[in-house]
């Protein structure tokens, strides 16, 4: 059993310097202008056991300007000019390798969204959609009807035993969380909540908030907002309900407003978990600009090894830092419809800077997709309504630990119910996107494309200003998925977790991960074992070989998470 719950106090030491840093202009001492370290910001990486002050003349004699610290990992973030710097720095024994960590100074195109949103483009071509009366039983809320996926990992049956732990909490490691929502604002756990990836006007647009740092409990993307409320979205008798109500939900956000998520934010994000004393961390991302990482691809130049290399090293450093202080970790396997132990060539990396994306051939033994394949994270794939592995999902006996609901918009061929939205998964989502995207307009009010996309607006009794309502979006995507398997874990914490000292609760996360297993519902390989998704529209590369038997296999792994057995069986 682990020392989990670390005061607030304990958690702020040796991370105080990286947090205070996050709303302050890069300067690395008194009378520093931070435009002598140049435009691009990196993550230098330490040696294990480094002379710091070796390190750091390492680092000014490159041309860098240390921005912020973190010490518990042994990073650098520093601001140099935008080529030279890896190799130059690298050069020192006290340095590990150095990484762009975010790109300053040029506006990438936005992360694409086209397999979440996907409904929207079909919505466009004039396909249909189909509604479900939204009812409230006993023990549900009344939009709970609509959530398939609850009821897949039966945490439907498992509210009624188990509906978590307020002691419990969840990281979102994401876009940010909104919450205003008021099926998010009974759970969200504000004096824990952080944000680790301000705003980049370069990246993002136009700041919202003074000194481009959004505050806690705002999300200008969306994307957290939906994992959240899949984790934990309160049982209140309004709106609907998570796999976990009555959690504690985090922000610990690392990704920007534009969809991207950098090395930097994510690997402050994950220590800081390990020391404000989470339970759980969702991570439904890999982290850019690399879909994978390779330690030496001859397709790449010399410079774009050293910082794969560098952004291999820090990932599985903070994945095990977190790890190691009671984190349970949990990862989307991916949206590139692909078996991750025989990766295609990857045609969209690097996803930002001034290179643009080429044909990398990926090496599986040299190459991972990162977070999802590094040290001890739980991977989980997406399926639809009917049970099917969906057709964008990753899968394959490599990296697959269970499977979830992830929504897939072309199930059900043949039926009524193909292509509708109804097939994907309905969550917590907040109204500045949908006002961005045209859904709802100025006053709050869904617009006739936002009734056509399904989404869905419940006001709490007496309320008139819209931003106190709760939103509801449809999303699919293996995004969706692993916040179902979140919401597992923090429930068997929750059920089998034990007070440590200084009022701590917890459990080991290899003991969640096993209980997880074990529980889930073994599902077979589909007869052909070679699924093809011809009919749903989709070419001949989607075609997906199901490897392995009942108990695990590529697409299912061991089984489909279920909620209720995890809680009742041990």
């Amino acid at each position: 059993m682990r020392d989990v719950r670390r005061s607030l106090c304990a958690a702020t030491g040796a991370f105080a310097l990286l947090v205070g840093a996050l709303a302050v202009p890069a300067t690395a001492g008194a009378g520093t202008k931070a435009v002598a370290g140049g435009t691009t910001e990196y993550l230098v990486l330490l040696e294990a056991g480094a002379d710091h002050a070796q390190a750091l003349a390492a680092v000014k004699a490159a041309g860098g300007v240390v921005v912020k610290e973190n010490t518990n990992l042994g990073t650098m973030t520093v601001r140099a000019a935008a080529s030279g710097f890896v190799s130059r720095v690298a050069a020192s024994p006290a340095v590990q390798g150095a990484a762009r960590s975010r790109p300053i100074g040029k506006l990438p195109k936005a992360r694409s969204g086209v397999v979440e949103k996907e409904h929207l483009t079909a919505v466009a071509k004039g396909k249909g959609t189909r509604t479900a009366k939204a009812t409230a039983g006993s023990t549900a809320d009344p939009l709970d009807a609509k959530l398939w996926g609850l009821k897949m990992v039966r945490a439907d049956l498992s509210h009624e035993v188990q509906p978590g732990k307020r002691a419990v909490k969840v990281g979102i490691l994401d876009s940010g969380i909104d919450a205003r929502n008021p099926d998010i604002a009974p759970n969200f756990d504000w004096k824990l909540s952080r944000n680790f990836a301000p705003d980049l006007p370069e990246v993002d647009g136009p700041c919202e908030f003074r000194g481009c740092v959004d505050p806690v409990g705002w999300d200008d993307s969306g994307h957290g907002t939906h994992v959240a409320g899949t984790v934990g979205a309160a049982l209140n008798g309004f709106g609907l309900s998570g796999v976990a109500p009555n959690v504690s939900l985090v922000e610990i956000r690392g990704g920007q407003d534009s969809g991207f998520l950098f090395l930097g934010p994510v690997s402050d994000a994950l220590t800081y978990a390990g020391d404000a004393g989470l339970d759980v961390v969702n991570m439904s991302f890999y982290v850019d600009p690399w879909l994978y990482n390779c330690l030496n691809n001859p397709a790449d130049s010399p410079e774009a090894q050293a910082e794969q290399r560098t952004i291999i090293a820090t990932m599985k450093r903070a994945l095990n830092y977190a790890h190691d202080k009671g984190v349970t970790l949990v990862g989307s396997l991916g949206n590139n419809h692909e078996d991750l132990g025989k990766p295609r060539t990857d045609t969209s990396s690097p996803d930002f800077g001034d290179v643009p994306p080429y044909p990398r051939p990926i090496d599986n033994a040299t190459c991972i997709d990162l977070p999802v394949e590094g040290p001890h994270v739980i991977g989980v794939s997406a399926l639809g309504p009917s049970g099917k592995k969906a057709d964008y999902s990753n899968y394959g006996l490599e990296q697959i630990d269970v499977s979830a609901p992830g929504g897939w918009f072309r199930d059900y061929f043949g039926t009524p119910n193909y292509r509708t939205n109804e097939n994907l998964i309905l969550s917590t989502y907040p109204v500045n996107r949908l006002q961005v995207d045209g859904l709802v307009d100025a006053a709050g009010a869904i617009t006739p494309a936002g009734v056509t996309a399904g989404v869905q607006k419940q006001c709490p009794a007496g309320v008139t200003d819209y931003t106190q309502c709760g939103y509801y979006n449809w999303l699919q995507g293996t995004s969706m998925a692993s916040p179902h398997v979140a919401g597992v874990a923090a429930l068997i914490v929750s059920e089998y977790g034990k007070k440590g000292s200084h009022h701590s609760f917890g459990m080991a996360p290899d003991k969640v991960r096993k209980i997880l297993l074990d529980s889930a519902q073994s599902r077979a390989c589909p007869t052909p074992r070679l699924q093809t998704y011809l009919n749903e529209g989709r070419s001949e590369e989607f075609n997906a070989l199901c490897e392995g038997g009942r108990e695990f296999n590529g697409f299912y792994g061991h089984g489909i998470a279920d909620a209720y057995a995890a809680v009742t069986r041990y």
